[in-house]
């Protein structure tokens, strides 16, 4: 059973930064791709971030330059870094994982973690 369970939200103003972790457990994780997404409420879910198991990311353009992803196979650990963050990133965050290289949206993956909540004001 793969669980994955997040970390690190919280609530700041815009400027601001947040990280957030996720623990993945359950499997090996080096096979896994790991993502990131979010959805806000009343709009639709949107991929923020796809890292594969060989390393290729994939970052959604509202993202791009102001988040980073991370992951550490030993520990089975992904981390998004956000940076510069702004009002409209106000949401639920949530971890996934499936297996392979990198695949997109990651609200498509197989596993889905619980979110952690994200809240940025003006």
């Amino acid at each position: 059973q793969v669980q994955l369970v997040e970390s690190g939200g919280g609530s700041v103003q815009a400027g601001g930064s947040l990280k957030l972790s996720c623990v993945v457990s359950g499997y090996t994780c080096r096979r896994f791709c790991l993502g990131w997404f979010r959805q806000a409420p009343g709009k639709e879910r949107e991929g923020v971030v796809g890292i594969g198991n060989d390393g290729n990311t994939r970052y959604a353009d509202s993202v791009k330059g102001r988040f980073t992803v991370s992951r550490d196979n030993a520990k089975c650990t992904l981390d998004l870094q956000m940076n510069s963050l702004k009002p409209e990133d106000t949401a639920m965050y949530y971890c996934a994982a499936e297996f392979g290289t990198l695949g997109w949206p990651p609200y498509e993956y197989n596993w889905l973690g619980q979110g952690t909540q994200v809240t940025v004001s003006s």
